[in-house]
């Protein structure tokens, strides 16, 4: 294989008009969908836009054994989710559905029996054991191990013995005997020589067809003019190339490949690639940590692609607008999970509060704090407390540790252990009468006169640092060490239950 300069202009489109351009996400309903293939679904969806062309969602359950129904329930609502909104397919429609492929068995098998009729696929009779003695000798020799075309012209002798011997042949494409090259819209410009392309199987014994038959086949039915996939791909790209003219000889499709780009690996920890069974690789964790659609998607769109030498943080109506499949970088790309949670609280700093405060309801709600509708003086306190923690947060899941004091019945408030252990000594005693004293006679009670107070009574007056004199203070009415600010807390609880909470942490102090 080799590789030269990147694509032009002409060969993104080819001729096309923009508005002919159409791209295809095609997972497979197995379980959850992983980052890479969110990436993957990200830049089809942005390139597509560009254009003011069309993605179709279509749907590779093929494995019966696998795919489930859930899954695809799931992977439907995980897309809704995201924003990532399909043209065509499953409950969208289209006019080349079906667009489940379990759907489409009886095409697929129409196609493959005029590639056969047509000498463009032959059956092979070959078992595995003779296929791995016959690659195993090849490694040995020096020479390609793959298929070697030992049933490429079998005779009808041949073909009697091997059926009288009870084979049950596959099917393999007639591979073409010449370089096979395209120009890459990431990569540019790759040759594969002939030696290192094998005939490959379209359809097992059982008749079931393979993937190399049926993406291929759909492609070209559902004139999917771009394809833009991982880099695991590359290698079956001159295979398919191969049978989109085999397809176009029999009248199927244009004869044209689709236009392809290869996406970089998305690499995690140990510079691996990040696997659906490593930490931090499944949608489901986001959405139950509380990240934002708009802040995931844009981490992934940093993954192999920016918007700008100087810039990571942006909305995808500016992605649309600016993506260029040609600015893609070819090399793998490192997940930094770190760095994703950065650019998701960027994103929720950028939500205006009202919106950031409807976003943290179902969190609230999930641990019973709010109820899923909110109560008026529900949505007050949430509606006063957002901006005393909007600029604190990373993920929205983080409401229910910073807001969950606020919400909670005094029957079940309790104060962290492990912080009472480091924080409430025993000189906190003195530090909890005094912050009571000071505040029980406030004439208003306001952040303001809150704070004026309390630092009266216990940095000037005990002369302890603003840590020593308030931090007690912060877990007695909080129940945690972090917090949001303490005196606007303080005027959200309001008078009664600040002076009991601090009234009660003071009497725990009395019973250790």
């Amino acid at each position: 294989m080799t590789e030269r300069p990147a694509p032009t202009d002409d060969d993104v489109l080819g001729g096309l008009e923009p508005n002919q351009v159409r791209v295809r996400f095609p997972p497979s309903p197995t379980g959850l969908l992983t980052v890479g293939n969110i990436r993957s679904a990200l830049f089809n969806w942005a390139f597509a836009h560009h254009y003011g062309g069309k993605m179709v969602l279509r749907i590779e359950d093929t494995d019966a054994a696998r795919n489930t129904p859930e899954a695809l329930a799931y992977t439907l609502e995980s897309l809704r989710w995201l924003g990532l909104n399909w043209d065509e397919g499953p409950e969208v429609g289209g006019e080349y559905g079906p667009y489940l492929q379990s759907e489409r068995f009886a095409i697929y098998n129409e196609i493959s029996g005029k590639l056969l009729d047509a000498g463009k696929a032959y059956h092979c009779y070959c078992s595995q054991e003779e296929l791995e003695q016959r690659r195993e000798a090849a490694r040995t020799a020096g020479q390609h191990s793959g298929y070697d075309g030992h049933c490429r012209a079998l005779t009808e002798t041949q073909v009697k013995e091997y059926l009288d011997a009870g084979r049950r042949p596959v099917l393999r494409l007639r591979m073409p005997d010449r370089p096979i090259t395209f120009t890459d819209l990431v990569r540019g410009e790759i040759t594969f020589l002939p030696e290192n392309l094998g005939d490959y199987v379209l359809v097992r014994a059982n008749g079931h067809p393979l993937y190399p038959l049926v993406n291929p086949v759909d492609d070209a039915l559902m004139n999917i003019t771009h394809v833009l996939r991982g880099e695991d791909l590359l290698s079956s790209t001159p295979r398919q190339i191969a049978l989109y003219e085999a397809l176009g000889e029999i009248g199927i499709g244009n004869g044209v490949a689709p236009r392809f780009g290869h996406l970089p690996f998305v690499m995690g920890e140990g510079n691996k690639k990040l696997s659906k069974r490593d930490p931090g690789s499944g949608l489901g964790e986001y959405m139950e940590r509380g990240f934002l659609p708009e802040g995931l998607l844009n981490y992934l769109a940093l993954l192999g692609w920016s918007i700008a030498d100087d810039r990571d943080v942006f909305t995808m109506d500016e992605m649309i607008e600016a993506f260029d499949i040609r600015k893609v970088n070819a090399n793998a790309a490192r997940f930094d999970p770190k760095k994703c949670e950065a650019i998701n609280a960027a994103h929720m700093r950028l939500l205006a509060p009202e919106v950031f405060a409807e976003r943290l309801v179902p969190f609230l709600a999930k641990e019973g704090l709010v109820a899923a509708e909110p109560t008026e003086d529900q949505l007050r306190m949430l509606t006063a407390a957002t901006p005393l923690v909007q600029e604190r947060m990373n993920t929205l899941s983080e409401a229910v540790d910073m807001l969950g004091f606020l919400f909670v019945g005094e029957e079940e408030f309790s104060i962290d252990p492990d912080a009472a252990a480091k924080v409430l000594t025993t000189e906190s005693g003195a530090v909890l009468e005094a912050a009571s004293k000071a505040l029980a006679d406030l004439s208003e009670w306001s952040t303001e006169a809150i704070e004026q107070a309390l630092r009266a009574s216990l940095v000037e007056g005990l002369g302890l640092k603003p840590k020593n004199a308030f931090g007690p203070v912060r877990l007695a009415i909080s129940g945690r060490r972090i917090s949001p600010p303490l005196f606007e807390s303080m005027e959200l609880l309001g008078r009664e239950i600040s002076l009991g909470r601090l009234d009660r942490a003071r009497e725990g102090l009395s019973t250790d």
